[in-house]
Parts: C-alpha cells; sequence; structure tokens
C-alpha cells in the first residue's frame, strides 16, 4: 500500500482556479492545518469561484456563502453560535481576498476585531481585484499596472497587518502559500488560540501579475527573500517575531519577472530597495524590542 499522506486535503480536485493559481495552494494549505472539524466563510472572491455551487463545491468542510463585506461578522455569529450551542472544537475560518478585506469588509473585520471574535481570518492577498477584471486595491503595491492604473498605481500599498496589529488582537501574521510549512504552522498556531486571529497570505496570480504559470512558486519565493513580502508575527499588538530570515536577493529578480512591474526604471528600482531597507530596520528593531521586554 502506499505510505499514507502527511496532511489530508480538504479540497477536491477539479476546482475552477486558474492554472499556476497561488491563491488555490494557500487554501489548500490552511484547510489542511485547520482539520475537518471546521467552517468556512467565503465572500463572492477568486476564492468564491475556486470553491464552486452547491453540490459541486470543492471544499469539504461546511460553507457558508455571505455578502461581500460579511466575512469577520458572519464569522462571528456562526462562531458565537457554536459557542452557545457548547462547540469548543470547531474552527470558523473566514476566507477573503485583499478587496473584502482592505477595502469592502474592513469596517466588519474592525468591529469583529474590537470585540476580539473567536475565528481565523485569512485574507488571501493577490494584490488586486482579480476576479472582476484586475482592478486595483488598496492592497495593489505602489507603481504595479491593473486596468484601473494603466500606468502603474500611485499610492504605496495599505498595511493591513499593521492596521490588525493595532487591535491588540492575540495573533497576527503574514504568509505566503509558497512557503507551506510556515503557512501551515501559523494556521495551528492561531487554531490554539481563543479570539481573533488575522494571517495575511500573499498569493501570486499569474493571471493579473502577468507571468507564466508555471513560476507561481518561483515569484512567490521571490517576494519573500527578496524582502518585499516579510513573514512575521506579532502577538497582542506588541510582540514581533521574525519567522523566516530571507536572503535579501535583488529586488529587481522578483518584481522584473512581472509583467505589472515591466515598466519601473532603475530609479524606480533603487526607490523600493530602500523602501524595503527602512521596512526591515523597523522590523528589526521591534523584533529586538519584543525580544528584550
Amino acid at each position: 500500500m502506499p505510505p499514507k499522506a502527511a496532511y489530508e486535503n480538504y479540497i477536491h480536485p477539479g476546482h475552477r482556479a486558474c492554472a499556476g493559481c497561488g491563491e488555490v495552494l494557500g487554501i489548500k494549505l490552511v484547510l489542511q492545518a485547520v482539520g475537518e472539524k471546521a467552517i468556512g466563510v467565503v465572500v463572492p472572491s477568486c476564492i468564491g469561484i475556486i470553491i464552486g455551487p452547491f453540490p459541486s463545491a470543492t471544499f469539504k468542510i461546511p460553507v457558508y456563502h455571505p455578502a461581500f463585506e460579511t466575512a469577520a461578522s458572519s464569522a462571528a455569529g456562526i462562531s458565537n453560535a457554536l459557542i452557545a450551542k457548547g462547540d469548543e472544537e470547531t474552527t470558523v475560518v473566514a476566507f477573503a481576498g485583499d478587496g473584502g478585506t482592505s477595502d469592502i469588509g474592513l469596517q466588519a473585520l474592525s468591529g469583529a476585531a474590537d470585540r476580539n471574535e473567536n475565528f481565523i481570518y485569512c485574507c488571501f492577498d493577490n494584490e488586486a481585484y482579480m476576479n472582476t477584471g484586475i482592478q486595483s486595491s488598496s492592497s495593489t503595491p505602489k507603481d504595479a499596472w491593473t486596468m484601473t492604473t494603466p500606468v502603474g498605481k500611485a499610492g504605496r500599498k495599505k498595511e493591513m497587518v499593521e492596521i490588525m496589529s493595532a487591535h491588540h488582537i492575540p495573533y497576527v501574521a503574514t504568509a505566503c502559500s509558497c512557503f507551506p510549512d510556515d503557512l501551515r504552522r501559523k494556521v495551528k498556531t492561531a487554531k490554539k488560540i481563543k479570539g481573533t486571529k488575522y494571517i495575511h497570505i500573499l498569493s501570486p496570480c499569474p493571471t493579473g501579475w502577468r507571468y507564466p504559470e508555471k513560476l507561481t512558486p518561483n515569484i512567490g519565493r521571490l517576494a519573500v527573500e527578496t524582502g518585499f513580502f516579510p513573514l512575521y508575527e506579532i502577538r497582542n499588538g506588541t510582540d514581533v517575531e521574525i519567522t523566516y530570515e530571507p536572503r535579501h536577493l535583488p529586488v529587481k529578480d522578483y518584481l522584473l519577472a512581472q509583467g505589472r512591474f515591466k515598466h519601473l526604471s532603475t530609479k524606480d528600482l533603487d526607490r523600493v530597495k530602500e523602501e524595503i531597507d527602512s521596512h526591515w530596520r523597523d522590523l528589526k528593531r521591534r523584533a529586538g524590542s519584543s525580544s528584550c521586554s
């Protein structure tokens, strides 16, 4: 008999994701870490397309589909219903994209975090409204091409991880679908903690980022290894821990591998490098302060 898989899969094959989708990989890893005793909340998004309609849905756990802006409030309602029934074993997990999190769903998420509702919120960040035609969101990086920013986005990306950390919830973390062990560990950590847990998952998108679908693992790893997307976690709003030390490869290796950044000049690349270095200095300072406290 073949050896038993290390992790049970809770997503059926034959899903509706684009070829090379980094988001579906992240979803698979989250479900592996959460396990079968869970309820999902999925708002309209690429995730809603991937899961598909009943009776041919791809998730093997029960799923509730609420309105676009209500991932957090719906998850909170389900969590409180389980508490009222005396069920302390079932994990409630909200699945939303960056648009449904940093833009449309931010008010509900902030309110749930303020009340410290008991669920895990996973933001699958592909850095634009990919499901509706690649429009810019507040999570789209500066200078990135989208259909609504054809010469590059003017503003910088919203710091959702820091916004959620400012609520002083028990657990906030970044993750990338191309670093599976780190992602699964963080979901398992969140599962053991009571209260609101927020995990921001970078999900490379070949369709919107304009690269060949076979390069998704490389693109995701380059995002981390160049320092563009740090992997870290924050507990109770103050205790910062860097969970992966990148090799700090040239940021052009990441940016210029994507069509959405092909227009960047050497001056633009130098500016991005300076921003990355500044972010890392601040992150290491905070991590050092946490370890000494």
